[in-house]
Parts: structure tokens; sequence; C-alpha cells
């Protein structure tokens, strides 16, 4: 058997290629160890068999973003019930559109964008991308959201023209935001710069009790009809 060594050095042995070539192959998820994707260039190999895909490109692997479709309960950050282990290769969504290779490479170092408060189900942004990361810094508060809200109790009157010019919350102005009934219990609501517990507040204030919340969109992004607790990738050409 011989000597264990990086599967980047196998790869370079394999193909001649350059080192750079060998760590961009790996990781762009084209190698194969035993027929199991490696996709770390530091995995130590000896005597494994190594295969290169025959339709290898390439190609620097770029930051991956992901989808989620966030159950009620768990945590968009810190918590008890972390949502973040519900982005795993068994929870990807089947009919995920975007034909991007999985790479386990992708679930590493990912950050939540714009979180969901914990009761509160619905679309949320985990990235690697540092510049998506930095743009949302910048512009959150400029980003419409969009949630359906399942509500309890009877309304005051002229309650919805209230929600839609606005209410304070903590001691900041009111945004206007486009609120409708979507049916007898379930309102709609899209508006920018939303804070944890805010949408709670406003209906309580028009005398409603807030059942349940669910977010559909952030910008262009929506939800669709991903299942809850599963995840799709977000492309290139799909920005929020």
């Amino acid at each position: 058997m011989s000597d264990p060594v990086r599967l980047a050095k196998r790869v370079i042995e394999l193909t001649g290629c350059s080192r750079l070539e060998a760590e961009q192959y790996i990781e762009g998820g084209w190698v194969r160890v035993d027929g199991e994707l490696i996709d770390e260039p530091q995995f130590m190999v000896s005597g494994q068999q190594v295969e290169l895909d025959a339709n290898a490109q390439l190609a620097p692997t770029e930051p991956a973003t992901l989808l989620l479709h966030k159950p009620s309960g768990f945590d968009s950050v810190d918590g008890p019930q972390p949502a973040a282990p519900l982005l795993n290769a068994d929870s990807r969504w089947q009919d995920d559109p975007t034909g991007i290779r999985f790479l386990r490479r992708h679930f590493a170092r990912q950050t939540a964008v714009m979180p969901l408060e914990r009761d509160a189900s619905g679309l949320l942004v985990y990235t690697q991308d540092g510049r998506l990361l930095r743009r949302i810094g910048e512009d959150a508060d400029r980003i419409e959201q969009e949630f359906v809200v399942e509500v309890a109790g009877e309304i005051k009157p002229y309650g919805l023209r209230q929600l839609a010019l606005g209410l304070h919350y903590q001691g900041r102005a009111p945004a206007p935001a486009k609120v409708s009934w979507q049916n007898e219990t379930r309102l709609r609501f899209a508006m920018k710069g939303v804070r944890d517990g805010q949408i709670t507040a406003m209906c309580a204030e028009v005398g409603l009790q807030v059942v349940s919340i669910k977010r559909l969109r952030i910008g262009r992004v929506s939800l669709a009809k991903m299942p809850i607790g599963q995840w799709r990738y977000l492309p290139g050409n799909e920005r929020l």
C-alpha cells in the first residue's frame, strides 16, 4: 500500500494539471474516491481508486446561498433549536430547479440573512457570500418582505387602514405597508424594515391576536411551493 498523500496531489499525478487546477476540480465536485464524491483537496488517499469526472470543468467554487422553508419553533441564529441543521443532503427539495451540483462545502460557514423570529415559519436565507451579506447589511430596511398572518378576534373599525398607514413600534416611526385580507382569518402584509414582534404588536393594536406568521417572500425571491423543512439553492441570476 502506498503512503497516504493529499487528494490534490493524486489528481495532479493522474492528470498532469497544476495544483490550483487540481483543487478546483476537487472543490467543484468532479473527483470521486472509491466512487464517493470528495470535495476536500486535503483529503488523504493511499490505495483507493481516484477518478476525475469526464465532464469536469475548471472553475472556482462560488459561495452558496441556500433558501430554507423554516418550520415554526426553530431559531434562525442563536437559540436552543437552531434551524441550520435542517440544511443537509436529505432535506434538499427534490424539485429544486437550479441544477446546482450538491457539495458538502456549501454547508460550511453559512450565515442567516434577515432572520425570522422563532415562532414564525417561512422563507429563511443562508449564505456564504460576503458580498450578499454586505449588501443586506446596508439595504435590509429597503427590501420588502411579504407575510401571511393567521389572526383571531375582531378588527377595530378602520383597523386595516391603520395597519396600512403603519403603527409605531419600539419608538420607530411607522413605515407604510400593503395589508389586505386573504380570507376571513388571514391577512397578507408586504412591508419593509420588519422587526421581531412587530407584526404581532401591530395586529394587537387593532384588536387582533396573531395565531401564526409565515414569510412568503424577501425582495424578489419567494418561497413558492417548497415544502416545510426543505431547502433549495439560490442561483446566481436570482437576486433578493
